[in-house]
């Protein structure tokens, strides 16, 4: 009751960037690869999700959130810098291939987790990174054996602020996970025999506990990242506890959506064979999530804890023939956003609010109370009054890039688009030829029709805005060619 009586005062306090009378923990944890349709509170697919349902009735759900780079790094390096991938150098998946052009999260960023260690508190990293690129000689594990490497270790002057350390590179063997610990050297990793999610759900529950004071700094505030690999692929690694809840779900209730490609085809063969095992690692992920979230019940810390539950990036699984991000239709892009912050941030289902991923950042800043703290150079914007009660200012457009080849010469390569309550346009860059794409997001939820014409009312309102967006991020993309 005095957490609501305090609210209107918070909110001030928000707004003026002062500091909170004592400074709230932050917890986020993201998912890789889960789309934000596939959630059982927004009844848009057949998806197990019963703890997220009862969260969502408690927290702020912004549905229309997404990541404006629909991949695994870019939209890493946009949460954890608040710009956007060409500015903080992450345009795309970083991997020995993009390595030489330097292609990873820089040494100099400035990132929300530097602020808040500059202002006491202790944070800490459980899961993946994927923000290190690869060097030789490359670390054996599985996926630095081919053609391209992908995982590396990230030694702690590259950490950004977090003092505790429990992660890898990239790695998609969730069954039997790898990890580095804080004090462990390069060569140092461990395997794990268990079920990633379920793994890092169990480090989170000690990170809260904090037994003996080991873990964090005892009487600080903390933040903590609990990155999850699933719903990622490879779907089939997933506890047979969870697919068996799918297992005897007929393929026709499974399978409704319009845009999913028919039976006998490619990606709809595809679909098909992977979708009960996408369901079911959600519904695990879910299950962890709420095993942390009783974690911080029980060790009286979710009072004063600000809550983000998130993806970096959605997943088609085949429909619209794509097999899985990087492109610019809805399962792709829209994500899983969930805030909650006991007391201060009013709980409703929000289906209008465009989000975007940089203004994450200067969002959780502003209401943490370190307003005055957030670099000059974020790209994202603060929305934390409209965070708290739904009122003020926010966004009318997202904007959209994606598929960009890994030289930095040439990023006149893959998707730019803007996308605004009603409409989605893009410009598609593929094998050299280019085209307009333009979706009625109300009337064709299903992106079935492309419906560009140049003459349209629409298009002549987006393409201006488009442009001006491209010139301030500085984007040699040229649309129109």
């Amino acid at each position: 009751m005095l957490l609501l009586c305090l609210l209107p005062a918070l909110s001030a306090m928000a707004q003026k960037g002062t500091k909170p009378k004592t400074a709230p923990n932050l917890l986020i944890i993201m998912a890789d690869q889960w789309r934000g349709q596939a959630v059982g509170f927004e009844g848009r697919e057949p998806v197990m999700t019963p703890y997220l349902d009862q969260y969502a009735k408690e927290s702020l759900v912004l549905s229309q959130m997404v990541s404006n780079y629909p991949v695994c790094s870019p939209a890493r390096a946009m949460l954890m810098t608040g710009q956007y991938p060409l500015k903080n150098h992450v345009y795309s998946n970083v991997n020995s291939s993009s390595a030489p052009f330097g292609v990873e999260l820089q040494k100099d960023a400035v990132c929300w987790s530097d602020v808040l260690k500059q202002n006491g508190y202790s944070n800490g990293y459980i899961g993946k990174w994927h923000l290190d690129s690869p060097y030789q000689p490359y670390i054996p594990t599985s996926n630095n054996t081919g053609k391209v490497a992908w995982n590396e270790w990230t030694s702690p002057d590259r950490r950004h602020g977090f003092d505790y350390w429990y992660a890898y590179g990239t790695y998609d063997e969730h069954n039997k996970p790898m990890y580095w610990d804080t004090n462990d050297k390069r060569d140092d990793f461990k395997y794990v025999n268990e079920w990633g999610p379920e793994h890092e759900a169990n480090k989170a529950l000690a990170y809260f506990k904090n037994e003996s004071g080991k873990i964090r700094k005892n009487g600080a505030p903390f933040s903590l990242v609990v990155s999850m690999n699933p719903p990622h692929s490879n779907y089939r690694t997933v506890p047979d506890k969870y697919y068996k809840l799918y297992k005897d779900i007929p393929l026709t209730d499974l399978v409704k959506d319009p845009n999913i490609p028919a039976a006998g085809t490619a990606f709809g063969d595809q679909y098909r064979k992977d979708v009960r095992y996408y369901y079911a690692n959600i519904t695990g992920v879910d299950e962890q999530i709420g095993r942390i979230l009783q974690g911080l019940k029980d060790q009286h810390l979710a009072e004063n804890t600000i809550v983000v539950i998130m993806a970096d990036h959605g997943n088609c699984l085949g429909k619209h023939d794509e097999e899985s991000k990087n492109n610019i239709f809805e399962e792709s892009l829209r994500i899983p956003f969930i805030v909650n912050w006991k007391g201060h941030i009013q709980a409703r289902k929000d289906d209008t609010f465009l989000g975007s991923i940089p203004d994450i950042y200067p969002t959780l800043l502003d209401l943490m109370g370190l307003k005055n703290k957030i670099p000059q150079n974020v790209d994202g914007k603060s929305y934390a009054q409209y965070y708290l009660n739904g009122k003020g200012e926010k966004p009318a457009e997202q904007y959209i890039l994606g598929a960009i080849g890994s030289n930095n010469v040439n990023v006149n390569t893959g998707f730019r688009g803007i996308r605004t309550q009603d409409y989605k346009l893009a410009f598609v860059k593929k094998k050299g030829k280019g085209a307009y794409e333009l979706y009625d997001l109300k009337a064709d939820p299903f992106e079935l029709n492309n419906i560009y014409q140049p003459d349209l009312p629409i298009v002549k309102k987006l393409q201006p805005v488009l442009a001006q967006w491209l010139e301030k991020t500085r984007d040699a993309f040229v649309t129109g060619k």
